[in-house]
């Protein structure tokens, strides 16, 4: 098949013209692009001519190459695409196009024959990560294929082929030139460490081959090894065995490994990383970057990645308003903008994603900005590594070329608003990855109970620049090194309770806390008070314009007024801290943490004492602390030496309460202490005073709050508003806000996305029971270990919620019953006008029982729904009349199979629809089977199954039986039982009915 009709069968006839450069093979002449295709490559196009200064700035003016540490060579990959393309600027980029493209083949000759593949001994073969560079450099020389010499090319196509001969030979083993990077043969693994990433890298090594060398002899042995990584990349095996969709020779349920958690969350780094969950389109865009310049048919896997959409589906849940994903945890690739742009690019313009188009075009729209704040011109910066720069560089080459090759066919990106609506959902993630999260159209939030996370987390708008919410950054609880002893999580699903939301109850050794999440956006933050200075938001401030809310400044208004803090230069660091106190005598003396340095704690170099201007009255005394790290005891902050520390434990790094204290051995007076501090500087400490080093007395704070209020209330930049219910004020403190500022005590605060309103926290008639309405909604919270039953008085407008309650004079009174450590939120499902008296038992969102008062006459009670009409009942004194709403749907539904993730999920089975049609409660759509189909609910949990029901459309049934497994592999012919999966296998042929509805009983 000749070159034209390669493209045409795989992009059709529309794509043809998209073609990518000149000299992209070796024979092959094609005009030059008339220029950036699409406003979101033209803005690629601009800031890789911006990055170009820095790109120069790293060339070896002696060597006469850019160098090899870092990869930092890799930048040939931007060069080559800016000298293929019209619109270069010098002014932009900082040198000639001449002295650009001498730069580049004299790196691309260089480093074509120092590869370990051509005889060299620089680097390459390693797939550990030469091989991802190598990728790059390849795509580089292809593009320039006409200015190489013969030489050059020739070692281009030896490191090709040589790649793809050496990975082939390793069968499934580990690489020896790799340490200790393993994907653990084809079966892979994913507690802590995926295999994803590994799996991808064995798989990129083989593309270029692939692409370039496609009738090689070895080409098929070639192309096995690439199907069975690419494969098994995403592998899980109680959706891959309920799959029989042959993907390029070989069926999905052949695969091996188990690459990922069953909820469709992958780890890297011991948590949760959504970098690396990206890396799987991240990958294939490099790959597939390789068969479209050499017109070369995509390998079927690049399209149809099993499991591959669920994947994309828990990042939707996460993404920012930026378009790259929120990161709770692991905060190493966090803002890493740079990096994050190819997946979006792969999806969006090779798969067709308008969503993804959506998430592109809003993060291309922010890395001007990005790039222009410092350090300038780069596009990796506030996490990650050195080679990262280059790397970035090449991907967002990649990007550019995958949308020019798209450019006679377009994606056009849904609206925020369809993407807000599409991304809506919350999920729990298990207990083990220790996540449950809530994207709803007006914010983000997550109950983080991973060890050394912990938080409760919340983004109002999906804002990628409000608060800090990554790694060991606390949000809400005042530490996220805090163990969490129980953990009790519970996720609403519109399609099966009518709206979405989670509540989480945590209990720790302190006491409980509890957060709701609600489809408003809006969150409820409860505590019995697990620490003193609880309610901890960290709020980024920083000037980058084009980045809304990043203009300088961030004003802060209470009851009190309004204070506007400036932007720092630069995060705090190493200073020095001269505090002065009202004269105290005392024989301890001690610096008591509050807020740690995010990254490494706290380490002085030293502490001292005086009164006045006295001698320093610590160098007599004894130090101790709390931890140490070898080699940085307590005593080396106090003995005079201007070059040793004390230093935290590398474990107590994320602590806030850690201490260095000074025992004088006898009682002293003093009014002031200096604390030069090393980079791991305090953000926010005390200075406390003790007589016997038991009771401790404070004697001054650092920093001294910029507003204190005691009426609760504080606007955030006018981004977020938050009422706060408690005995302690709330302060905001540099850039971080306390709503808990004092010792432990319960409080309850509520979180709005824009102003706050005022507290709609109500009394709950029993002890450790929380309760507030919020935007309508009442949130039950028993911060107990113990079943409580109680009666909660809702003043204002009668809304009626599940359960039973009275009307009275000023609002209604609901009963409820909550078990030991539940959390419960509860929408209002109808509202009510009747006289006092009047009982409602609301069964259902659409019945509602009513009972009318005492009394000699019938009483007239209007009633409406939530989303219905109203309508008005005649109640006979004392007599109860059922209000039944038939065209209302009866949340919540008892249905488990709602709503619930489905197998086969995409690519499908061909004749098969998706399965997921058959638990989304809508009889308009439906599971069509295709050939002998089988379709597989996840249950979430193993649950005791009472029944299973079907419903089927008109037309012949086919015929079926019910299958249950409690791990989604082994299965029993049997609807009744513990399961969690439950398989519907049938014998359909074409014009037999479809499956409008699964349900399953418990």
């Amino acid at each position: 098949m000749g070159e034209f009709n390669r493209r045409k069968a795989l992009v059709g006839a529309g794509g043809v013209a998209a073609l990518l450069a000149s000299g992209l093979r070796p024979g092959i002449a094609r005009a030059a692009p008339p220029g950036p295709p699409d406003p979101v490559a033209a803005t690629y196009l601009r800031v890789l001519l911006r990055h170009t200064r820095w790109a120069e700035q790293q060339f070896d003016t002696t060597a006469g190459i850019y160098p090899a540490k870092d990869f930092t060579f890799a930048v040939v990959l931007g060069n080559a695409l800016l000298l293929t393309r019209p619109g270069y600027d010098a002014a932009i980029a900082g040198v000639s196009q001449q002295t650009l493209k001498a730069h580049t083949l004299a790196t691309i000759k260089h480093f074509a024959a120092s590869n370990l593949l051509t005889g060299g001994t620089e680097w390459g073969r390693r797939l550990f990560f030469d091989t991802t560079f190598q990728s790059y450099f390849l795509l580089a020389a292809r593009l320039l294929w006409t200015d190489l010499d013969d030489t050059t090319k020739q070692n281009v196509e030896r490191i090709t082929t040589g790649q793809a001969a050496y990975t082939t030979a390793l069968g499934t083993n580990d690489d020896p030139a790799s340490g200790s990077w393993t994907p653990n043969h084809l079966l892979g693994g994913f507690q802590g460490d995926t295999k994803l990433e590994e799996m991808g890298v064995y798989a990129q090594s083989l593309a270029p081959a692939l692409a370039w060398a496609p009738q090689d002899p070895s080409a098929n042995d070639w192309r096995a090894a690439f199907g069975a990584w690419s494969r098994n990349e995403t592998g899980l095996p109680a959706a891959d065995l309920a799959n029989p969709r042959v993907v390029d020779g070989v069926p999905i349920a052949a695969n091996t490994a188990s690459n990922l958690y069953d909820t469709f969350l992958v780890e890297n780094h011991g948590s949760f990383g959504p970098h690396y969950q990206e890396e799987l389109w991240r990958t294939s865009g490099r790959n597939a970057m390789h068969f479209l310049a050499a017109g070369v048919p995509l390998p079927e896997v690049l399209t149809a990645q099993p499991n591959g959409e669920l994947l994309w589906r828990t990042m939707l849940l996460m993404t920012s308003d930026a378009g790259e994903p929120l990161m709770p945890m692991v905060a190493d690739r966090e803002h890493l903008y740079g990096r994050d742009v190819i997946p979006l690019a792969f999806r969006a313009q090779v798969l067709g994603d308008r969503h993804a188009a959506r998430a592109e075009a809003d993060l291309a729209a922010r890395l001007e900005p990005y790039q222009a704040y410092a350090p300038a011109d780069r596009i990796t910066k506030f996490s990650g590594e050195p080679k990262y720069e280059p790397e970035a560089r090449a991907e967002l080459a990649i990007s550019y070329l995958l949308h020019e090759w798209r450019a006679t066919r377009p994606v056009t990106p849904v609206t925020k608003e369809e993407f807000d609506a599409h991304a809506a959902g919350a999920a729990d993630f298990g207990a083990e990855p220790g996540l449950l999260a809530h994207r709803s159209p007006a914010a983000w939030a997550a109950t983080v109970t991973k060890p050394g996370f912990v938080k409760f987390a919340w983004q109002p708008h999906h804002d990628d620049w409000l608060f800090v919410l990554g790694g060991a950054n606390p949000m809400l609880l005042p530490a996220t090194n805090i163990a969490v002893r129980e953990r009790h999580a519970t996720t609403y699903t519109k399609v099966r309770d009518g709206f979405d939301g989670t509540v989480a109850v945590l209990r720790f050794a302190t006491g409980y806390a509890a957060f709701a999440t609600l489809p408003t956006g809006a969150a409820v933050y409860a505590s019995t008070g697990v620490a003193e200075s609880e309610g901890v938001l960290n709020v980024y401030n920083l000037v980058m314009p084009g980045v809304p809310g990043l203009d300088g400044d961030r004003a802060y208004t209470a009851a009190e007024g309004t204070v506007t803090i400036k932007a720092q230069a630069a995060p705090a660091g190493a200073r020095t801290d001269d505090l002065t106190f009202a004269p105290v005598t005392a024989r301890h003396v001690r610096m008591l943490g509050v807020q740690p340095d995010p990254q490494y704690g706290y380490s002085l170099w030293a502490f001292e004492v005086r009164d006045g201007d006295g001698p320093d009255l610590a160098r007599a005394g004894t130090a101790s602390a709390s931890s140490v790290s070898p080699g940085k005891e307590a005593k080396y902050a106090n003995d005079g030496n201007g070059t040793t520390r004390w230093a935290v434990s590398t474990s107590d790094r994320p602590r806030a309460d850690s201490w260095l204290a000074i025992d004088f051995g006898a009682a002293a007076t003093f009014d002031r202490v200096t604390l030069s501090w090393e980079a791991a500087a305090g953000r926010k400490y005390r200075v406390e005073t003790s007589a016997d080093g038991v009771t401790w007395t404070p004697a001054v704070t650092y920093p001294v709050p910029a507003l204190t209020s005691t009426k609760g209330r504080l606007d955030i930049d006018g981004r977020a508003g938050i009422t706060v219910a408690g005995p302690n004020p709330l302060t905001v403190t540099g850039d971080r806000v306390t709503l808990s500022d004092g010792p432990p005590a319960p409080f309850v605060a509520e979180l709005r996305p824009g102003p706050g309103r005022p507290s709609g926290r109500v009394t709950s008639g029993a002890a450790g029971v929380e309760a507030t309405v919020t935007d309508g909604f009442l949130v039950l919270l028993n911060l107990s270990g113990a079943a409580v039953r109680g009666t909660v008085a809702l003043p204002g407008e009668a809304r009626l919620y599940r359960g039973e309650q009275t009307v009275t004079r000023t609002g209604t009174e609901l009963s409820y019953a909550l078990a030991a450590a539940e959390g419960r939120v509860e929408p209002p499902r109808f509202t009510v006008r009747g006289p006092a008296g009047l009982k409602a038992v609301v069964r259902d969102a659409s019945r509602v029982d009513l009972t009318a008062p005492a009394g000699f006459l019938p009483v007239l009670v209007t009633v409406t729904p939530a989303g219905g009409r109203a309508r008005t009942v005649v109640l006979p004194p004392r007599h109860t009349v059922p209000v039944v709403f038939g065209d209302l749907r009866p949340y919540p539904l008892a249905d488990r199979a709602l709503g619930r993730t489905t197998f086969p999920a995409d690519p499908l089975p061909p004749g098969m629809s998706s399965p997921a049609a058959a638990v989304d409660d809508d009889p308009a759509t439906a599971w069509r089977p295709g050939p002998d189909g089988r379709m597989v609910v996840d249950l979430g949990s193993v649950t005791a199954v009472s029944a299973v029901e079907l419903a089927w459309s008109h037309g012949r049934r086919p015929e079926t039986s019910v299958e249950t497994s409690v791990d989604g592999v082994t299965y029993r012919t049997a609807d009744t039982g513990p399961a969690r999966y439950v398989a519907v296998r049938t014998r359909w042929r074409t014009g037999d009915a479809s499956l409008t509805r699964l349900s399953v009983r418990t």
